[in-house]
């Protein structure tokens, strides 16, 4: 349950070219997610909202992400999870990112504050009472702002099968090449129809988070919203999931085939 979470927000998005392409985005969107095992069996909920807000004096994105546990999964496994991201409306960079969990017991809070002038990270975990400065690679992107900066900047028209593109991503006290892999393209059963859609494998820290055997495919929608719809881990058994079950406030039609 908890690694399908942390997927939802480390959606990773490329630096393959900076030549923008209409917003794919606005204030208001929102999504919510079901989160199940095998694709039957409940576990929780997850929602992204897209909010406007100025911070320091600039104008940025401000987005919240959440995930919980439902049901009688919550008895034995509890997750609650809240992350933010404040990034800048024109180039995506982030400004700040706030990580707050409790993952059947395990808690973090953590705040983080980019200055890319100095190529800095200051970390403020306020769990441990702890504050440190860290460099940071160019371009770098948090787990939340990097799937929005995708989503306004990977041209997807030209994208061929195995092509593997790649992120400068910053995540809680350290620095990471994120990568992620095209499949190609299907056509996806969802509750709104059969949609059009993008297939991508993300390359995660194998060893930290997720095991070996455990392989991570998404779903993204073919038009210029580019939306997660599906999110699946396959398991030694069974499979997690998360699909997306109501939107609103997109910025641009969503086409349904049938």
């Amino acid at each position: 349950m908890k690694k399908i979470l942390l997927v939802l927000f480390l959606v990773a998005a490329v630096q393959v070219s900076f030549a923008q392409e209409r917003h794919a985005f606005q204030e208001g969107e929102w999504f919510k997610f079901k989160m199940s095992y095998s694709g039957f069996l409940k576990a929780g909920n997850a929602t992204l909202e897209v909010k406007e807000f100025k911070l320091n004096g600039k104008e940025v994105f401000h987005v919240v992400g959440k995930g919980w546990t439902t049901g009688a999964i919550r008895w034995f496994f509890r997750v609650k999870d809240r992350y933010e991201s404040y990034f800048d409306k024109q180039t995506g960079m982030p400004y700040k990112f706030i990580r707050q969990i409790d993952e059947g017991g395990h808690t973090k809070d953590i705040e983080i504050d980019f200055d890319h002038e100095a190529s800095i990270a200051h970390v403020n975990d306020k769990k441990e009472k702890n504050k440190a400065s860290f460099s940071i690679e160019e371009n770098v992107q948090d787990m939340v702002s990097a799937f929005y900066y995708l989503r306004n900047n990977y041209k997807t028209s030209s994208i061929q099968e195995g092509e593997v593109v790649s992120l400068n991503m910053f995540f809680d006290e350290e620095n990471y090449n994120f990568k992620l892999k095209f499949l190609g393209r299907e056509d996806l059963d969802t509750p709104f129809g059969v949609i059009k859609t993008l297939k991508f494998r993300p390359y995660v820290m194998a060893g930290r988070v997720f095991k070996e055997k455990e392989s991570l495919t998404l779903w993204v929608s073919a038009d210029d919203n580019k939306i997660p719809l599906r999110i699946q881990a396959d398991l030694a058994v069974g499979s997690l999931r998360a699909d997306l079950e109501a939107f609103k406030g997109l910025k641009h039609s969503f086409k349904v085939q049938f």
